[in-house]
């Protein structure tokens, strides 16, 4: 008989008390309402993931507790002194880009400038929700994620709290880079941010999106269920910046998709650093002819963690093109799973593909698993897919000792140089270097 969510420990938190006291603290029209109740019978029905099932065979969860999280709770005004935990990084994004928002425990804490938007709409989304209904009504966990992908997504679209609407109108092309920060700060913190991005016909855009911890000596579990949608008309541009670096005791889930329409292209960085754990589905859906996807990933672990990427390249349209390349560093007892999948419909004729993963596995004990595949259904394609994992090579480390350089210095060298082809692919410089200096700072 199958074990049913609500009917183990692991999911006292997020119980049906707790969800109808979570609904009574938020103001949502009912639509929206009626959107989450569903979400949430769902949540109760989905089965505990296990190492039976081929999604999770490789990403051991037991250690996660639910009972030890409660649902977000909304808050009129976010504490000073956590939000000011976050200046430091706020003032860097600031220098970089043009505007942005900073949600800080659930709650939104700074608003994006609305002088520079040019008329895009960037906001928190529970304002949307008000403000733009017409847009969330159609897009929000309706089409791209939805509460039926797994658990955690249910869990996701009952109880998110804090996120952002990017939408772009038809036409409109903004070239100034936006940003948004999401920030943990709580003991047993829930973070359930929530990004739509919404690109109307011929609209560009850039968006970087950043998750930090700043719980200094605080090693109690968090909790991260978010999701990530993004809708691109035809012939519209996006570059997506997504980088996660929680601290090393959160647990960190995400389902992130992209449905991209006629002559439409993404380009999407990703880069793993942080969490405990992490389990991310990242999808791009090449609907209309002519699109076009690159996807770039910069994961590095060190310690215990362990992060775990499922890609998927999907081909429905005829004459569209991806290029992935994942990267991964390894040091300490962590281990990295990414599982790679291009799936080609049978009328995706002339569809050109690529997938690639490496890893650099810097110590004995670390892990790397890399599971590329195809799934083709045309006959008049180009997919191909490759993965490496290897360890540094002992003769450069002697040749650069011989030349003086300690091995420390050779190491750090030999990482940079590893990664180098992903990072050459990024093109904004502050978010090369925000990658590069977070793997520095790992190998100190």
């Amino acid at each position: 008989m199958t074990t049913l969510a609500s009917e183990i420990p692991t999911t006292g938190g997020f119980t049906e008390d707790a969800f109808d006291r979570f609904l009574k603290g938020r103001d949502e029209p009912g639509w929206l309402v009626d959107r989450r109740r569903e979400a949430f019978e769902r949540f109760r029905g989905f089965p505990w993931p296990n190492a039976r099932d081929e999604e999770w065979r490789r990403t051991d969860i037991r250690g996660l507790k639910l009972d030890a999280f409660a649902p977000p709770v909304a808050a009129d005004q976010p504490d000073a002194t956590a939000v000011a935990a976050f200046d430091d990084l706020w003032n860097t994004l600031g220098e970089h880009y043009a505007t942005g928002l900073l949600h800080v425990d659930g709650t939104p804490a700074r608003e994006a400038d609305t002088s520079k938007l040019g008329g895009v709409v960037l906001v928190d989304l529970a304002r949307a929700a008000r403000d733009h209904p017409e847009i969330l009504d159609r897009y929000l966990l309706t089409q791209a994620v939805t509460a039926s992908d797994d658990l955690f997504a249910a869990l996701h679209a009952a109880f998110w709290a804090g996120g952002t609407l990017l939408y772009v109108p038809k036409g409109v092309r903004l070239d100034a880079p936006l940003f948004n920060l999401v920030g943990l700060t709580r003991p047993n913190g829930v973070d359930m941010n929530h990004t739509l991005v919404v690109l109307e016909d011929g609209a560009e855009a850039t968006l970087v999106r950043e998750t930090a911890s700043r719980r200094p000596d605080d090693t109690s579990p968090a909790l991260h269920a978010g999701a990530l949608e993004v809708f691109l008309g035809q012939g519209a541009k996006l570059r997506l910046v997504n980088i996660q670096n929680w601290d090393e005791s959160t647990w960190h889930f995400s389902r992130e998709r992209a449905i991209i329409g006629r002559d439409a292209a993404i380009q999407w960085t990703v880069g793993g650093l942080g969490s405990r754990l992490a389990k991310v589905n990242q999808e791009v859906v090449l609907a209309g002819t002519g699109a076009d996807a690159q996807v770039n990933g910069v994961m590095f672990t060190s310690g215990k963690q362990h992060l775990a990427y499922f890609t998927r390249q999907d081909h429905v349209a005829p004459h569209t093109t991806s290029d992935l390349l994942y990267k991964g560093g390894l040091q300490g007892r962590s281990r990295v799973v990414w599982k790679g999948m291009i799936r080609v419909e049978k009328d995706a004729q002339r569809t050109d593909a690529y997938q690639k993963n490496d890893n650099l596995v810097l110590s004995e004990s670390a892990r790397a698993d890399s599971i590329p595949g195809l799934e083709i259904e045309a006959n008049d394609v180009r997919c191909t897919h490759g993965a490496t994992a290897g360890r540094v090579d002992d003769d450069m480390i002697f040749y650069a000792a011989a030349r003086g350089i300690p091995r420390e210095t050779a190491v750090r060298l030999i990482v940079e140089g590893f990664f180098a082809d992903v990072y050459d692919r990024i093109t904004l410089d502050p978010v090369r270097e925000t990658l590069r200096e977070a793997v520095a700072r790992k190998l100190t």
